[in-house]
């Protein structure tokens, strides 16, 4: 069962004195106003045996509203992330808010430093790319009333807004689409990631496999612990130890452009003698040859249903009464990466 939150009017009640006076103390105005230093010591005692927090309703209400909003995400130089920030600007903008923007390399000690940063700062809103064990940090971010919305991954544990894509599903199609190219070999490159997407996109790929009664090839890469040399060099030798793949579903599109090196040092042919799919579609794989095939994230849309959210939130002053679960649909291209000439 919830804790029950401690209001100043609570305090008040506790301690027989005013509303008024308890926020006095509070909001660091006890001297002027001539207020006891016992009488300070009594509230600050009662708060701290409590765990009150101040709302951050009631002290935007105070000091006024900064019109700024966080966006935290992994890496803020990974083309989807640097997409969806400038989108977001944009919309920002029109609505009178600045973005803040800030990368947190999945690391979660650094999630948690600049998340207590910005707090002391007063802005009004956070959209957050979660990383590992963050939940507690979240947690507390509603608990103070702060406007927070995640997307990319999202969070089961806490009750918290967010805007996703369908991740499962879009993997399960991407390799079914191989599987109806007559690929029975399919091999999938995967980031090695609690995260909630990875999980998914996992899990799409399994069940794919599974329905069509094929056997799983799965390399698991660690989430970002390898150099690309490192990163090459792994998925090569996956290719070398399974060579009777004849697909390979890359379940990010940093890890497909490190297997695209692969397969062209091992002097394979695309689609002849692999077919290719990755996840996150990017603008470079137009420009390979054959183009690669891409599951393409809805970004513009993703970037209107951000703002949309965090306004709608922001409107019910950040108390959190509204809860935005959006999980979009994503877009398989089929391109020459994957397109068989001939059965398997």
């Amino acid at each position: 069962m919830a804790k029950k939150k401690i209001s100043i009017k609570d305090i008040a009640k506790a301690l027989d004195i005013s509303i008024t006076t308890v926020s006095f103390i509070l909001n660091g105005k006890a001297k002027e106003k001539r207020i006891s230093s016992e009488l300070i010591a009594r509230v600050e005692s009662y708060i701290q045996e409590t765990g009150y927090r101040p709302s951050h309703l009631a002290q935007s209400l105070r000091l006024g509203k900064s019109k700024v909003i966080v966006f935290m995400v992994e890496d803020i130089s990974n083309h989807f992330f640097a997409s969806i920030a400038r989108l977001i600007e944009e919309k920002a903008f029109e609505n009178g808010y600045k973005i803040i923007y800030c990368s947190t390399e999945n690391d979660p000690k650094k999630a948690k430093e600049l998340i207590g940063t910005f707090k002391v700062r007063n802005v009004d809103g956070f959209v957050i790319t979660p990383t590992p064990d963050l939940e507690s940090t979240i947690s507390e971010l509603l608990e103070e009333d702060f406007a927070v919305l995640l997307f990319d991954r999202w969070m089961p544990e806490v009750d918290c807004s967010y805007v996703i894509v369908e991740n499962e599903q879009s993997a399960f199609e991407a390799t079914e689409h191989l599987v109806m190219q007559g690929c029975k070999h399919i091999g999938l490159i995967h980031v090695e990631s609690d995260q909630m997407q990875m999980k998914l996109r996992l899990a799409g790929y399994r069940r794919a496999v599974m329905k069509y009664g094929l056997a799983e090839h799965v390399l698991h890469v660690p989430f970002h612990n390898y150099s690309e040399n490192e990163e090459l060099e792994k998925i090569t030798g996956f290719l070398k130890a399974n060579p009777e793949l004849d697909a390979v579903f890359f379940s990010t599109n940093y890890l497909a452009f490190e297997g695209l090196r692969a397969i062209q040092q091992l002097g394979k042919r695309i689609p002849d003698d692999l077919a290719v799919v990755s996840f996150d579609d990017h603008y470079f794989f137009s420009l390979f040859q054959p183009n690669i095939t891409g599951i393409e994230q809805p970004l513009h849309q993703i970037a209107d249903r951000l703002m949309e959210g965090m306004l709608e939130l922001l409107k019910e002053n950040g108390n959190q009464k509204a809860v935005i679960r959006e999980v979009l649909p994503t877009v398989l291209h089929p391109r020459g990466s994957s397109v068989k000439k001939g059965d398997k």
